[in-house]
C-alpha cells in the first residue's frame, strides 16, 4: 500500500510543471511555467511581502518568485515588482496570478481522493 505522503508527493509534488499562455489576440505573447506552491514558499513570499495581509501584494510576489521560462529560469527579478505594479495592466497580472493559484486544485484533488480510497 502506498503511503499517503508518497501519493501526495507523486500527484502534487514540486516536480510538476504548470504552464499558462498570455495571449495577444490569436498569438501567444508569453508562456509562463511554474512549479506548485509549497507552504514553505508561501511563508517566504509572505515575509518578502512584509508580512502584511495584502492579497494583491502576495499575488504579485508569488508571480515574481514562481514564474519561469521554458528552461525553468526565473522570468522576473525581485526588482521588477515596482515596474509591474506601475506599468502593467492589473487585469493581465491578475490573470497570471489566478492561473498560478488555481493550478491543479480541482481535478488533481479529486484524483488524489479517489486514489486514497482505493
Amino acid at each position: 500500500m502506498t503511503r499517503a505522503v508518497d501519493l501526495l508527493k507523486n500527484k502534487f509534488g514540486v516536480g510538476q510543471l504548470y504552464k499558462y499562455d498570455i495571449m495577444d489576440g490569436d498569438a501567444i505573447l508569453l508562456t509562463i511555467y511554474w512549479h506548485p506552491l509549497t507552504i514553505a514558499e508561501r511563508e517566504m513570499i509572505q515575509k518578502k511581502s512584509g508580512g502584511i495581509e495584502d492579497a494583491n501584494d502576495f499575488a504579485l510576489q508569488l508571480m515574481i518568485e514562481k514564474a519561469l521560462d521554458k528552461d525553468e529560469k526565473r522570468l522576473f527579478a525581485d526588482g521588477d515588482k515596482a515596474s509591474l505594479r506601475r506599468e502593467v495592466a492589473a487585469s493581465v497580472l491578475q490573470e497570471i496570478q489566478l492561473a498560478m493559484l488555481e493550478a491543479g486544485t480541482t481535478k488533481g484533488v479529486e484524483e488524489a481522493q479517489a486514489d486514497l480510497k482505493s
